[in-house]
């Protein structure tokens, strides 16, 4: 789903979502390889990362999360900081 950092901004006509929370099966890490430090996979799970709608996203998936909620309250206060 496509998110706002700042939900007062989702009234905004001119403005656009800057956050993407997804959930991630094992299945959907093997295929896009997403590996730790260590080179494990990463574990199923909600992440989040910023970006915005046809860009490629602003860094690494952050993650994961046991629910969507979770991932959106996270990444909300990532990005006040």
């Amino acid at each position: 789903m496509q998110a706002y950092s700042d939900p007062t901004r989702e009234s905004d006509p001119h403005a656009l979502p800057d956050l993407e929370v997804f959930y991630m099966s094992r299945a959907d890490i093997r295929e896009a390889d997403w590996t730790d430090e260590a080179g494990e996979p990463l574990d199923c799970g909600w992440y989040w990362w910023s970006c915005s709608p046809g860009c490629l996203p602003d860094g690494e998936p952050n993650g994961p999360f046991v629910t969507e909620e979770e991932a959106l309250a996270d990444a909300r206060i990532w990005c006040e900081s």
